[in-house]
């Protein structure tokens, strides 16, 4: 493969391949029809060709195209089944690699960033590089010190690529739309624009992820690899082996699925409060299940914090607020809360009734000790939202998001997504009593809770 394409006409004209294979698929799917295949049988066959085509370009052009595919890749849980089936196995692929980066291009950068003797400071450096992400790609070495190291190296022109890919992408959104239903592509598309280049500096992921290390360094379930060395375009960090996410989902054992599900949904909760900072790339290929020292036991190890969103406080207090008093069904005090956060606007009239009836489904996990996420409740809840004859969806257009509550809300749905293909059985509420604020009463808060957050 040559370098990454940077010209914008080149990465035009792959992006553009998408929307033209489509149709070119559909053609050839009535001749398979006319000449006796069973629609079924077609449409499937159909589906995987749709699904490797999607794959290969999102992949080969990496850059925000790729992390397009990641964020999508995410949400294949709510997909009905039959068409869930064939597009599965290539988006995941977009969680944990891509087509490599080539050698002489991976040594220029080092040289460029390292200086030219920069083979010195390892005692050993892969060439093959280890996983291949959306802007970057890790190469497993051995530090001068002796300590195994993972060297995260940019792609030369990862920036425009960026800009050009999301640029172009929003073009498509309605032919991609499908792919998620009950969900509007364009503001993911936009939202990712927004956001996804504050991946570029590895400054700013170096600094995220040193105050998660420190935070988490002696934690028994969660494990943060320090920072060992940062420049531009290249940043290296401790090695950390253990099972990846996506191999869990794929044929982890019952008791790996709820341990990483248990894991994943206290990080999400627990990070903002202890460290300011939420994780804010959930998908599968930034997660490893690593065996506890005893053998008795695993933890979550987590990586790349190229993208953060920054809560001094935590969680806003609103979130624990209304997620309380929904379970309580006080539906006048959760409608003008959310007015008053901005999620229904002053120009909208609904009826409190009619939202809580909306939001009970949602938040079904936490309503419960203990609830096993699953595709089919994701799809159910996307099916109720995205049919155009149903309540909620009619109630679901006129709420609004907030622009400060934009990337906790995607992280949140990111994470259940990841929880659904785990099939994890989870005690969310345990997590939330322990470090959601709002979400118990002030006069029943225990040391304990208020101690986990501090």
């Amino acid at each position: 493969m040559s370098d990454l394409p940077r010209k914008a006409v080149t990465r035009t004209a792959k992006l553009a391949s998408l929307p033209l294979g489509f149709a070119g698929r559909a053609t050839w799917g009535l001749g398979k029809r006319i000449g006796g295949k069973s629609a079924e049988i077609v449409a499937r066959e159909l589906q995987q060709r749709t699904a490797e085509q999607l794959f290969k370009v999102l992949g080969e052009l990496k850059g925000g195209a790729m992390k397009f595919g990641q964020a999508m890749s995410v949400f294949e849980s709510a997909l009905p089944e039959e068409v869930a089936g064939p597009y599965r196995a290539a988006l995941t692929k977009l969680q944990d690699a891509a087509p490599p980066m080539p050698t002489r291009t991976v040594h220029t950068v080092l040289a460029e960033r390292l200086g030219e003797d920069w083979r010195e400071l390892f005692l050993n450096f892969e060439d093959k590089p280890s996983a291949a992400a959306s802007i970057g790609q890790v190469h497993r070495a051995v530090w001068h010190d002796g300590r195994e190291v993972a060297v995260k190296v940019q792609y030369p022109g990862a920036g425009e690529a960026l800009l050009s890919d999301l640029t172009q992408l929003s073009r498509f959104a309605r032919l991609l739309g499908p792919l998620i239903p009950g969900m509007d592509i364009k503001p993911l598309i936009s939202e990712l624009r927004d956001r996804v280049s504050e991946e570029l500096d590895y400054e700013l992921e170096a600094q995220a992820q040193r105050e998660h290390a420190a935070e988490f360094a002696d934690d028994p379930d969660v494990l943060v690899p320090d920072v060992v060395h940062q420049s531009d375009q290249v940043l290296v960090t401790e090695w950390i082996d253990g099972i990846p996410l996506a191999e869990v989902i794929a044929d982890g054992t019952d008791e790996q699925r709820n341990r990483a599900g248990q894991l994943l949904a206290r990080f999400l909760f627990s990070g903002p409060a202890r460290t300011g900072l939420l994780h804010a790339d959930p998908h599968p290929g930034n997660f490893r299940l690593l065996p506890e020292e005893d053998g008795k036991g695993w933890r979550l190890g987590v990586l790349d914090f190229g993208t953060v969103d920054r809560l001094p406080g935590g969680l806003p207090q609103t979130i624990g607020d209304c997620l309380r008093m929904t379970l309580e069904g006080e539906a006048e005090a959760v409608y003008e809360l959310l007015r008053e956060a901005g999620f229904v606007k002053e120009s909208i009239e609904l009826d409190p009734d009619a939202v809580l009836e909306y939001l009970l489904p949602i938040i079904e996990p936490a309503e419960v000790g203990e609830f096993t996420f699953s595709r089919s409740w994701m799809r159910n809840q996307a099916a109720r939202i995205a049919d155009i004859r149903s309540p909620a969806h009619q109630l679901g257009k006129q709420l609004n998001l907030p622009p400060s509550y934009l990337l906790i809300h995607r992280v949140t749905l990111s994470t259940i997504g990841v929880l659904c293909q785990l099939n994890a059985a989870v005690r969310l509420r345990d997590e939330l009593e322990s470090w959601l604020p709002g979400f118990l009463p002030e006069d029943e808060e225990d040391g304990t809770a208020v101690e986990a957050r501090a």
